[in-house]
């Protein structure tokens, strides 16, 4: 167990505070967004005045040594992070905690913990980082389970192997990030798979729910990543060999990518990593007409230069970060490399800018790290955002992103409906206008991955009834719209009825197939894939 403690209704460690001058900042900026003058905070909760129910389950004495129902503990393990998490949280509702939380330092500690499970009708959460925004490690609430124990891998966090000829290494699910890139810098070798969740997300969280990272092009997603994996389930292991690719059939691999829990727990992967990079170059492009800003991240996308970072950012998202005067968009482009300069690189993107009307003011320059101001301001920002997900809603403050993947030739009609229904839920829901804006995080030679954030005002004591009347709308738009429900933010419980939908029944029904030999007595995560029959 950590000798540092997490936070058990936000985000970070205890003891870990945003400053009354940053707090400030964001407040200013609140007011021109919502038109809010003052914000007045309710205070955040402290472990002796949550009330929570007893444990249902009794520990036996064989597995007491790596499970606990302590209060605390337990508490933490109720929520993700998201916003409904959080003000949840702030509200002191700690409904449905686990009962016991296992902290599992062997694969035989799992595995005797799936049999004390099955053979009791408890289900098990695997729970790495307990950063998901979705509901995808909240406990579930289905009637056919006796009692809740969340399996906590944080004693998986090594790495066991590195092949150096080959640029991977053999390395356990629960490692976090910056465990994993400090183990990994000694061989010169680096994930670089910097999600805004990074310091405190597993591996085995990334897999299980296909996340995407750092790269804004090529290796997008965690799946551009793995090897092989090795998961353990209730029926036995899976472990496929190990290949730099394979045409041997359907990919055992796939299977559990994105199954977010439902069909077993990764115990630790191979994973292809990159040198660490010698070379960079950042610039920040500006574009006076939006939708010629779109034509020079699609043309971007199809010229096989590959930029390492190219979000398109709006105007209004920009100037909230400083980074606009809100008369221009901006597109943050940069190039990186453990090989060779990237200057080439920057000049042909610069000058796909430039025949679309993109101006600039820093050159680029080919090695070291060459940040611009602006860039930096929109990156400083993005980086503070969980931090300031607490202090936000507990002003009242409703801050959602909502991410998707569409076809060029779709995106216009996407973004205008999502916006225009996002911006009238806000005002249906809470009596206010409020904020919406979108920007590219992935780019793909056939289409963009939209990421749309929305703030608004809200009643400090209904925010989790109010966010999910404006989520509801406003999800929906995007898939009716042509969008995927989720491009990089995992289906969890929330994303469920727009999933169920976007999936073929025929599918679901081989999945289901797949759990029913996996995991016979459905113990595991139940209700994030499909309801437990």
């Amino acid at each position: 167990m950590t000798t540092r403690r997490r936070k058990f209704y936000g985000w970070g460690y205890e003891g870990d505070t945003v400053s009354a001058a940053e707090v400030a900042e964001f407040e200013q900026a609140w007011t021109k967004l919502l038109g809010v003058n003052s914000f007045v905070p309710v205070p955040f909760p402290t472990v002796d005045e949550i009330k929570v129910r007893a444990p249902r389950i009794s520990i036996p004495a064989a597995l007491s040594t790596i499970c606990t129902d302590d209060k605390y503990d337990r508490l933490y393990h109720t929520y993700g992070a998201g916003t409904v998490d959080v003000a949840l949280a702030l509200r002191r509702e700690f409904r449905n905690p686990p009962d016991v939380i296992a902290y599992p330092r062997t694969e035989q500690d799992v595995f005797d913990l799936f049999d004390w499970c099955g053979r009791n009708g408890y289900a098990l959460v695997p729970y790495g980082g307990g950063t998901s925004v979705v509901g995808g490690v909240n406990p579930p609430d289905h009637d056919r389970y006796r009692g809740i124990v969340t399996v906590d891998m944080q004693h998986f966090d090594k790495v066991l192997e590195v092949d150096l000829a080959s640029q991977s290494a053999r390395i356990q699910a629960g490692v976090l990030g910056p465990s994993l890139e400090a183990q990994l810098k000694p061989h010169g070798l680096t994930l670089r798979f910097f999600l805004q969740a990074w310091e405190f997300s597993s591996l085995g969280g990334w897999i299980a729910t296909r996340a995407a990272g750092h790269f804004a092009t090529a290796y997008t997603q965690i799946d551009d990543h793995v090897q092989s994996l090795r998961v353990l389930t209730p029926s036995g292991v899976v472990q496929p060999k190990r290949f730099p690719v394979s045409g041997a059939g359907p990919n055992p691999d796939r299977l559990f990518l994105g199954s977010e829990g439902a069909l077993g727990i990764i115990s630790e992967a191979w994973i292809r990593l990159h040198r660490r990079p010698k070379f960079r170059a950042m610039n920040t492009i500006r574009f006076k007409d939006y939708e010629r800003g779109v034509e020079a991240t699609r043309l971007l996308s199809q010229s096989g230069l590959n930029p390492s970072n190219a979000r398109l950012i709006e105007r209004e998202e920009a100037a909230y970060t400083g980074s606009s005067d809100g008369s221009f968009d901006i597109l943050v482009l940069g190039f990186e490399s453990s090989d060779h300069t990237v200057e080439h690189r920057m000049r042909r993107a610069l000058e796909i800018c430039e025949q679309c009307g993109g101006t600039w003011d820093v050159a680029p320059r080919g090695s070291g790290v060459d940040r611009d101001e602006d860039a930096k301001n929109w990156r400083d920002k993005f980086i503070r955002g969980p931090y300031l997900r607490e202090y936000a809603i507990a002003r009242g403050v409703m801050r959602e992103t909502m991410e998707t993947a569409i076809p060029w030739a779709g995106f216009a009609a996407l973004r205008d409906h999502v916006k225009a229904e996002t911006h009238r839920a806000i005002r249906e829901v809470t009596g206010r206008p409020g904020s919406v804006t979108c920007r590219f995080t992935h780019i793909y030679p056939d289409g963009p991955a939209p990421y749309f954030t929305w703030f608004a005002y809200g009643n400090k004591q209904r925010i989790p009834e109010q966010y999910m009347a404006i989520k509801r709308i406003a999800e929906q738009a995007m898939v009716d719209a042509g969008g995927t429900v989720t491009h990089h933010h995992a289906l969890g419980r929330d994303h469920r009825p727009w999933y169920d939908k976007e999936r073929p029944e025929l599918f679901c029904t081989v999945i289901r197939g797949a759990k029913a030999t996996l995991d016979p007595q459905q113990i595991l995560n139940p209700g994030v894939l499909f309801d437990p029959s």
